[in-house]
């Protein structure tokens, strides 16, 4: 089968190109985790406020959490929002 010549190359390899592909990739690991952490607290039926009583911070610390453009939030802060949600936290270098 012949190569299509009307098709361009994967966008992972565009923002490589541009050298926005690391960016993009954190970009979107923040929103998932956002996001998961979000899903977990309405399981759970917990507000902003009640999950920053229970981690001992301000509502403010738990907007940053749940912020993915918010790019200051530490492994061990990650560690202990999961584990108040029932949650842990898993990272493998592949």
């Amino acid at each position: 089968m012949a190569d299509n010549p009307h098709r361009g190359s994967t966008l992972d390899s565009f923002l490589e190109e541009e050298g926005a592909l690391t960016e993009f990739q954190a970009k979107a690991i923040k929103e998932v985790i956002a996001w998961q952490l979000a899903e977990a607290m309405r399981e759970r039926k917990l507000s902003k406020n009640r999950l920053a009583a229970m981690m001992h911070t301000s509502r403010t610390q738990v907007n940053r959490l749940l912020d993915p453009n918010d790019g200051n939030v530490t492994i061990e802060t990650l560690q202990r929002v999961a584990a108040v949600v029932g949650r842990r936290v898993e990272l493998q270098l592949i």
